[in-house]
């Protein structure tokens, strides 16, 4: 849940984690244990990611199944691409083929770590619920599936070394779960197709991608037994001769510059981002959709300018995230979030940065976009909580410190 000290240091966050705590033992009794396939599926599924098992626990349950199979899916071809083990004459027919694969009850293969490793290797759960799905959701499957295979394997032999590169990679691996998604909600009729979806469901997995390369920088350099990287050269380039280099404490200066036009980069689909998840009718599936989109740019406000990228992990607090989860039920609080954490990123931008003036050009825009289309005059600020609950401790521990006071004072010596 988060160590006591932070915690205790954001006392506003508290109720949120006490709520997400009982969402998540939630979601753990909803698991259909009469149904063994389906069940593994779920559980797994917790183990992987308990974020998005969580998020997608509001839908209905025939679409839930439907989008926890999508999920496991394409984490177990995720799995066969990220396992640098695995050469690569055996690992590009699985990518390519592993829309095949799920139709087969007893295909599995061994890769990966941990949990993961149990995915692969206890995959025929997954082909057998799959089965059940309807025709709708398996065609649509399906066609992500195949198209995120040869688009893996296609970057399995190629480095990525344009902005262009990048961008193609990150549609195959999260682009395409977007439309994916998409086509699952209008499968289940829940939502209508939109003439724009095709370019803003991309965005909004670019945009989810891009935050997770930036993000595990220091994850990923260190992977062994080599690493995989997908930082453009086209932009490290600028900055240092290896990629490796933006680690070395003497490149610190380099590597946040190159950081940040790596930030400045991802916020250009946050347009788009907000504009797929304003077309969405549903209100669960609005925020089954929403809370990862306000993770990420919360994400990239906390990386920015940040050198621990380079040294270690750095994510959001599990107390803002369930604050995040909490207070989230409307487009309008999906507005307030970007905006509030575009707020916060800009607090860090630093004038003499070579790209601050693009950076500030962009969260001036999402921020002009949230204004225009949000009412959020009244709800609470993240920005401001975070000052705000620093008062808040000291009230608290003033008013600890007084009633520890009153009570020794009132024991009879």
């Amino acid at each position: 849940m988060g160590s006591l000290s932070t915690i205790l240091s954001h006392p506003d966050e508290i109720y949120p984690l006490f709520k997400l705590v009982i969402a998540i033992t939630k979601a753990k009794n909803q698991i259909p244990f009469h149904e063994p396939h389906l069940a593994f599926c779920y559980s797994m599924l917790h183990k992987v990611s308990k974020s998005f098992s969580l998020v997608i626990q509001q839908l209905g349950t025939e679409l839930r199944n439907a989008v926890c199979l999508f999920y496991l899916i394409l984490r177990a071809l995720d799995t066969v691409e990220d396992d640098t083990s695995i050469p690569i004459e055996i690992k590009v027919p699985i990518l390519i083929d592993f829309h095949r694969h799920m139709y087969d009850r007893d295909w599995h293969f061994s890769c990966g770590t941990k949990d993961y490793k149990v995915l692969m290797n206890q995959f025929h759960h997954v082909s057998a619920a799959f089965l059940e799905l309807d025709k709708g959701y398996q065609e649509a499957i399906e066609d992500i599936t195949k198209r995120m295979g040869a688009g893996m394997a296609k970057f399995i032999c190629k480095e990525v070394e344009t902005i262009d590169d990048y961008d193609e990679y990150c549609h195959y691996v999260a682009g395409l779960v977007g439309l994916g998604l998409l086509k699952l909600f209008i499968a289940s009729k829940l939502e209508i197709l939109n003439p724009d979806w095709n370019r803003i469901s991309n965005s909004t997995g670019l945009f989810l991608q891009k935050t997770n390369i930036i993000r595990d920088y220091h994850e990923d350099i260190n992977e062994i037994p080599k690493p995989r990287m997908f930082w453009p050269r086209e932009m490290w380039g600028k900055y240092v001769d290896k990629l490796e280099d933006l680690k070395n404490e003497e490149n610190s200066t380099k590597a946040v510059q190159c950081l940040n036009e790596m930030v400045t980069n991802a916020l250009i689909h946050v347009e788009d981002c907000l504009k797929c998840l304003a077309s969405l009718r549903n209100p669960e599936i609005l925020l089954s959709c929403a809370i990862p989109q306000i993770v990420a740019i919360g994400t990239l406000a906390l990386c920015y300018n940040n050198v621990q990228v380079f040294r270690g992990v750095v994510k959001l607090r599990r107390g803002l995230i369930a604050k995040v989860i909490d207070r989230t039920k409307t487009m309008d609080d999906v507005y307030g979030a970007f905006y509030d954490f575009s707020c916060m990123l800009q607090t860090k931008v630093d004038k003499n940065d070579p790209n601050a003036m693009k950076t500030l050009n962009r969260l001036e825009t999402i921020k002009k976009v949230c204004r225009e289309n949000g009412a959020f005059h009244k709800r609470k600020s993240y920005v401001k909580d975070e000052t705000q609950s620093k008062a808040i401790y000291i009230v608290m521990l003033v008013l600890l410190l007084a009633i520890v006071f009153i009570y020794v004072k009132s024991k009879p010596i």
